[in-house]
């Protein structure tokens, strides 16, 4: 064979590699383009109403190996959503879903009625603003699940931040049209660990995987557990001041729980955090202003629905969400319309995993030195905080703000919403703090109005208005 012709059979060997590998990549780019066909929600079991935009709910395989995958819920921004930002939300426990609270009584654009059957619009949905993200993590949680029944009890915050890291390496893949765009990590309570832990996980990724980066911009969080001693601290310092235990338990409690563990207490300290909540009787510890989900609160509801008729009041807060949702996706053609995989998921759908939240791990005592680590990137960081939520308590958070040392931008003032003091506002060097006034420990549940206004102006890296700016407008 001659030299030209050796040359010229390298040559065409090379070129047919080259279209073979084209084509491996349309076909995977078709493959994948198909699955967000498949993934996309059609009309939803009692949504009476049509809506404008899409969304598509399924799973992310986050391990082969052992058959980790995470449910997630994607909705698109009502309008021009390619121009909107992703807005991923996670909710804590740990062991709690996101869809049962995030989506389906918070931030969500679909809400549950109380026959568990039927749905309504969320009139301050949070995709209003952005293109919003739920996923329900670890395995175990929700939807999510594991092929492997030890996973369930082997979770904790390093292996939730390596799934939710490979979550979304493979997420963006899936939704390539969302890869370069900027990324917000949302959430709330024990989502004050995962929120910084993933943060940190993709900053750590972006290092050394420049085809791969994902442009995250900032977090904000809610009512976070940051660090177990400044949040015990603060807890029973509010518990006190606002008159709920006794000086004797609150003394007991800085003795025996302030130095332990938030989630594994010892059995001195749950002795009186026992007496505590006897102290308290049946209150919401989560919204301490607002009535508890029961029997007597279904009789106090009739008289706010007898109000309603006569244009009194709008939808009436409704302690009992959590149990209508309960319902709603428990019932096989909703699960039917969300793609679950019924034979992998857990058997019965709950708002929360007992299963996970006792065989917890791993538990950072503390994330503030996730946070000295962000800060310094530049990354927008809001903290924000319902004053009435007597869990991860205002008082709490600025423990735990104040130990970060940081110069102050901004003093304290108060914010407003449509004339009235909507919360107060401190801007610090690369973090700020909001407080909302009246909310508890679900911010956008107790104030949903609030809490879009809240949004808006995270996203847009704009300071909470003042009444000088809504005067104006």
């Amino acid at each position: 064979m001659s030299t030209l012709n050796r040359v010229f059979n390298i040559f065409l060997f090379i070129f047919i590699g080259k279209l073979h590998l084209i084509g491996c990549r349309a076909i995977f780019s078709l493959d994948l383009g198909g699955q967000q066909e498949l993934d996309r929600v059609s009309k939803l079991p009692g949504q009476n109403f049509n809506i404008s935009f899409a969304h598509s709910a399924g799973y992310v395989t986050v391990n082969e190996e052992f058959g980790r995958a995470l449910f997630y819920w994607l909705f698109e921004a009502e309008e021009e959503p390619s121009s909107k930002p992703l807005v991923l939300w996670l909710n804590g426990g740990p062991g709690c879903s996101a869809i049962g609270y995030g989506l389906a009584e918070e931030i969500g654009p679909f809400h549950v009625e109380k026959d568990g059957k039927t749905l309504y619009l969320n009139p301050n949905s949070w995709n209003k603003v952005a293109n919003i993200l739920f996923v329900d993590t670890p395995v175990g949680v929700g939807f999510s699940y594991s092929n492997t029944s030890n996973d369930l009890l082997n979770n904790g915050d390093k292996s939730t931040a390596a799934d939710n890291l490979e979550f979304f390496v493979q997420w963006f893949k899936l939704f390539p049209q969302y890869k370069g765009r900027d990324f917000y990590i949302t959430g709330e309570s024990y989502a004050g660990h995962y929120i910084p832990q993933l943060s940190q996980a993709i900053v750590r990724h972006n290092l050394n995987n420049e085809e791969e980066v994902i442009n995250l911009k900032g977090f904000m969080v809610g009512n976070a557990l940051i660090d177990d001693f400044y949040d015990q601290l603060g807890r029973f310092q509010f518990l006190w001041s606002v008159g709920m235990i006794s000086d004797q338990t609150f003394k007991q409690l800085n003795i025996f729980c302030d130095f332990g563990s938030f989630l594994h207490t010892s059995e001195q300290c749950n002795k009186v955090l026992d007496i505590s909540l006897e102290e308290m009787g049946d209150i919401d510890i989560y919204s301490i202003f607002t009535p508890p989900c029961t029997a007597n609160f279904n009789r106090f509801n009739q008289l706010l629905k007898r109000k309603k008729k006569v244009g009194l009041i709008k939808r009436a807060y409704d302690p009992c969400t959590l149990q209508h949702s309960v319902i709603y996706f428990n019932l096989p053609e909703v699960q039917n319309a969300l793609h679950v995989h019924s034979k992998n998921s857990p058997s019965k759908w709950e708002t929360c995993s007992d299963e996970v939240n006792k065989n917890w791990k791993d538990s950072a005592m503390s994330v503030l030195n996730i946070y000295r680590e962000l800060i310094h990137l530049g990354l927008r960081i809001w903290i924000f905080s319902g004053d009435s939520d007597a869990v991860v308590p205002v008082t709490s958070t600025r423990y735990s703000i104040d130990a970060l040392e940081l110069p102050t931008i901004s003093p304290w003032r108060a914010w407003y919403d449509y004339g009235q003091v909507g919360g107060w506002i401190q801007e610090y060097q690369g973090l700020t703090f909001v407080v909302v006034r009246g909310a508890g420990h679900e911010v956008p549940l107790h104030k949903p109005k609030q809490a879009l206004t809240l949004i808006k102006s995270f996203l847009s890296g704009t300071s909470m208005p003042k009444l000088e700016t809504l005067s104006d407008s």
